[in-house]
């Protein structure tokens, strides 16, 4: 454990007084203007960034419908949150790690456009919701580093053997396919890693509290925000629908005897106590071994200093005009394309049910053979696409090992990043000061 730079730092920050006569001058009251409420390591977070990271999560809470929880609980609540954050960006920054401006930038205008506004438009908008546009992008950034980061520790770190793969298609319950997707919500008590009894008995009494709240018709979003150590708790502990197989196994083994509405009792893992909700099951059971495949060409026309998104949407309406009478569609895709495909007349190969990302993937599966697309935006650019033949197929076994290995990896990966938080929080310094006056 670091120990703290701050110890000279006062507890308190200047007060304002009123510049009034000295009777008067005595007779004032001091008004706080800011304070430290907590210490990590060499860093102070302020009663100042806890007021404003309060009024954002409040906002939040009520745009999803999420009662908000009592004050106090969501204020302590967001310390941790605000000390686990402030954490990992400081590890980042001392691995070299740093999103650049015009990444940052980049994300912006995907945020923009996903919204159906323009970067101005947008930055209007934020600023008009009382956000200072410049304190709003370092907290993207912040965002940035912290899933970059994750990526680097974490997800980059896990590995699938090949007996686990094995194992997992020899599985009946596998194979056959859970539920096609399920939608929880769950929250984690952390438990520290070197815990002594005492303090697990207390992180247990203190599930069975929270148990007790939402069995007893308690608002799971509510309570999650409240207390869980998740990442996610401020968005009401949701992970959304994912597959069964993407699960932790703890909670995909939790949910398969869950009915939609149900709660789990109090589950145990090596990163602390968890409870889980079923929100919702979509589909029925997988079809791993019949999978869609299409034969598709693209043009991509990427986005950069160079060229904005409009920019990028007008070169492509203007190729689809040409193709439309009667251009050559894979010599438009050689001279134009961004992508590597461009030198094979930006054909893709048979594609499989989920190998590009969902926005090229709707637009591409709604298309008649042979037609072509209006220009579409995906994260890495603006694209026309056309569909040359479709068909199903049994998945090949080296396609069952990939699919297998996909969702072993989804599984790992975010048991792996709970443990790795867990151990990020215990290494810190931390000192609380919330309470002082």
């Amino acid at each position: 454990m670091r120990k703290p730079f701050l110890a000279a730092l006062a507890a308190l920050l200047p007060l304002l007084f009123s510049p009034a006569s000295p009777a008067q001058a005595r007779r004032a009251t001091p008004v706080e203007v800011d304070r430290i409420v907590a210490v990590v390591n060499d860093e102070a977070i302020t009663l100042f960034e806890l007021r404003a990271r309060k009024q954002m999560v409040e906002r939040q809470l009520r745009s999803q419908g999420t009662p908000l929880p009592p004050d106090d609980q969501l204020t302590r609540q967001l310390l941790e949150r605000m000390i686990v954050d402030r954490a990992q960006l400081q590890f980042a920054r001392e691995t070299g790690l740093r999103i650049g401006d015009q990444e940052l930038d980049a994300t912006l205008r995907r945020i923009a456009e996903a919204n159906r506004l323009s970067l101005a438009e947008f930055r209007q908008a934020i600023e008009s919701d009382g956000i200072p546009w410049a304190k709003f992008r370092e907290e993207i950034r912040d965002e940035m580093t912290v899933a970059r980061l994750r990526e680097r520790e974490v997800d980059a770190q896990v590995s699938v053997t090949d007996g686990e793969i094995d194992n997992y298609l020899a599985n009946p319950q596998s194979v056959a396919g859970p539920p096609e997707a399920v939608h929880i919500a769950h929250i984690i008590l952390r438990v520290p890693e070197q815990a002594s009894p005492d303090q697990l008995a207390r992180v247990q009494a203190k599930a069975e509290q929270v148990l007790a709240q939402v069995r007893a018709g308690e608002n799971f979003a509510k309570v999650a925000a409240a207390f869980s150590d998740a990442p996610d708790a401020l968005t009401g502990g949701s992970m959304g629908l994912r597959s069964a197989d993407h699960l932790p196994t703890l909670y995909a083994d939790a949910a398969a005897k869950l009915s939609v509405g149900q709660v789990s009792g109090v589950l145990r893992s090596p990163a602390g106590l968890h409870i889980i909700k079923v929100v919702e099951r979509k589909g029925g059971a997988l079809q791993a071994q019949a999978l869609r495949q299409t034969r598709a060409r693209h043009i991509l026309v990427k986005v950069n200093e160079l060229v904005s998104e409009s920019e990028a949407r007008r070169k492509l309406v203007l190729l689809k005009e040409r193709l439309d009478n009667g251009a050559d569609f894979a010599e438009l895709a050689r001279l134009h394309s961004n992508d590597l495909s461009a030198a094979k007349g930006g054909d893709l190969g048979w594609v499989y049910q989920g190998d590009t990302v969902p926005e090229f993937e709707r637009v591409m599966d709604a298309l008649p053979i042979g037609k072509f697309s209006e220009p579409t935006q995906s994260p890495f650019g603006w694209h026309l696409i056309q569909v040359l033949e479709r068909k199903t197929e049994d998945a090949s076994e080296e396609r069952r090992r990939l699919i297998a290995r996909a969702a072993l990896r989804g599984r790992k990966a975010d048991e792996a990043y709970q443990d790795w938080l867990r151990q990020m929080r215990d290494r810190a310094y931390v000192e609380y000061r919330l309470e002082d006056r």
